[in-house]
């Protein structure tokens, strides 16, 4: 799966894994003079494996200034592009959605506010990217089951269509955020409604976009405050 992290998530049934959630760190871009990770997420699933967020695949002018230094999916030995089954977008900012096109075909599921949002707005996102040829859209409203233990979830804030991925057996919750938080802190505090819905399943740790770990509560040893 190309250089995904060590650690891995797992949810668990009666002590027999059945779903893992891998981050792939798939670019970095350069943000407030810092370089920014940008991760994707796979969920592995008894019936499907699902890619969380696609990143990017291709250098744009438009965020030129942002330095994007890519390790795509296609590119990556390990990773089986044709082995995901169903794409879930957080949203579609481009460093979010710039892979679609790598899953013409396959199921892609967004917030049907998100998919109006980038389709209208200027300077929303990479339009093209959001058009790809291929690329089909299952537009949600709200909250979705996609799998057994598998939900989406609207959390407005970074976006109006925001959504996350809750994965949820054998009493452990796992969100999969995009940018519904970019920092810890915003968990930690949070100001945004997603933010607030976040925190209101009490999970157990949450994959934030941008970040090389997960960011759990500060019960369960997380510093509170860490960016």
């Amino acid at each position: 799966m190309g250089d995904p992290l060590d650690e891995t998530s797992e949810a668990s049934e009666g002590g027999l894994a059945t779903v893992t959630v891998t981050p792939v760190l798939v670019a970095e871009l350069l943000a407030d003079g810092e370089r920014m990770p940008v991760y994707v997420h796979v969920v592995d699933h008894p019936d499907a494996r699902v890619l969380v967020d696609t990143g990017m695949t291709q250098l744009h002018p438009g965020v030129d200034d942002m330095d994007p230094r890519l390790t795509p999916l296609s590119e990556q030995a390990g990773f089986d592009v044709a082995g995901i089954d169903v794409v879930v977008n957080t949203h579609l900012h481009f460093d979010h959605c710039g892979g679609n096109h790598l899953f013409a075909g396959k199921p892609v599921y967004v917030q049907r506010a998100e998919l109006d949002d980038a389709r209208t707005q200027d300077d929303y996102t990479i339009r093209e990217w959001v058009e790809a040829p291929g690329v089909h859209y299952e537009t949600v409203d709200g909250t979705l089951e996609l799998l057994p233990g598998v939900r989406l979830v609207s959390t407005p804030g970074h976006t109006r269509g925001s959504q996350v991925v809750v994965v949820q057996t054998g009493g452990r919750s796992v969100v999969i955020a995009g940018d519904t938080a970019v920092f810890f802190d915003e968990l930690d505090h949070p100001r945004t409604e997603g933010q607030r819905l976040i925190r209101a399943l009490a999970p157990d740790e949450v994959w934030l976009s941008h970040q090389h770990e997960p960011w759990r509560p500060a019960a369960a040893g997380h510093p509170v405050g860490r960016r």
